[in-house]
């Protein structure tokens, strides 16, 4: 694997952050990982879509562009899709759909790559990851050899798994499996996809329907990172204990929340910010996105830092309001 130097980060990550990796390389096959000697942190880019640099990476880094999507075995209900690292997630579910490979269609158009999906243990719409994944397999960097990874052994959680917290910056991702259904079965009480089905005129359900409504969805209320830098939603949903709901109930009668299979309460991380006065700010070229306030944005000359600052003001505000403490689904950087 050979190493350039210097590079500009900026076309690598959806912020559109200006940031030099001191070392960086394109990894295309598992092959060239055994090349990769180093005892230096490796940061791993896929999509660079959730992730916020707030200065120049001192050391190697390096992009996954490791593809490939194969149908590994099937069964009487499922079949089996190993896809590589590399390969860019929405580009993953078209493929599925068009195949119709069911599971992943609630998932459609979030930015980033494969690998990121078990790593966040990504979610939209009432669907996660952790509901269709089978396995996965990863380069220990210190061992230099490839392990594999069950849905138990990630340990799944809400945007988290080993990979985030146990595990970090010790495996670099190079291909998932995924158990798809052959018969759907769908997910569209979560959100507005119902309404949207109706407002399309769809006249059958599908996954083609269920996809083309999350992405008409998405669309409406999310920036393209092409026109304004952002990396989806910054804030994860934050889970309250039930009776904490109640009484914030009687405070702000339309809050949002949503019950959990625990026993908490899930709350609108957007509901808390836009009622905070957040929604439509802008600090410089730093903001919060004038139609969904979970998600903050580069408006073209920020700073990593600018945007991190920006997201400790909320992170303070919406405790000092509501009591609640907010934690970034997006990965800072370093």
């Amino acid at each position: 694997m050979q190493f350039a130097v210097h590079v500009d980060l900026k076309p690598y990550n959806t912020f559109g952050l200006a940031a030099t990796a001191q070392y960086f390389a394109k990894l295309s096959s598992v092959e060239q990982l055994s090349n990769l000697n180093t005892d230096a942190p490796v940061l791993v880019l896929g999509g660079g879509s959730n992730l916020l640099f707030r200065d120049n990476i001192n050391g190697f880094v390096v992009k996954n562009e490791i593809m490939g999507i194969d149908l590994i075995r099937e069964d009487a209900d499922h079949v089996y899709v190993r896809a590589g690292a590399g390969e860019n997630w929405h580009g993953f579910v078209e493929h599925c759909i068009a195949n119709g490979w069911c599971g992943v269609e609630n998932l459609a158009l979030i930015p980033g790559c494969v690998g990121a999906s078990p790593m966040q243990n990504i979610g939209a719409y009432g669907v996660e990851i952790k509901d269709v994944f089978h396995s996965l397999e990863a380069w220990h960097l210190q061992d230099k050899e490839l392990h594999s990874f069950s849905l138990e052994d990630c340990a799944f959680g809400y945007r988290e798994s080993v990979f985030k917290r146990k595990y970090k910056g010790q495996y670099i991702i190079t291909h998932v499996t995924y158990r798809l259904r052959k018969t759907p079965e769908y997910h569209i009480s979560y959100g507005a996809i119902q309404q949207e089905l109706e407002h399309m005129g769809a006249q059958e359900l599908s996954i083609r329907a269920v996809a083309d409504a999350v992405i008409s969805i998405r669309k409406s209320k999310l920036p393209d990172p092409a026109v304004i830098g952002n990396a989806g939603s910054f804030f994860k949903n934050p889970e309250i204990p039930a009776e904490t709901f109640v009484a914030l109930k009687l405070q702000f009668p339309d809050i949002i929340g949503y019950p959990t299979f625990s026993g908490m309460v899930k709350l609108a991380a957007g509901w808390l910010i836009e009622r905070a006065g957040w929604k439509g700010y802008r600090k410089g070229d730093a903001g919060v996105h004038a139609k969904q306030a979970l998600v903050l944005v580069n408006y073209g000359g920020a700073t990593g830092d600018e945007i991190f600052h920006l997201s400790e003001e909320i992170l303070h505000s919406i405790n000092a309001q509501f009591g609640v403490q907010l934690e970034r689904e997006v990965n800072i950087i370093p």
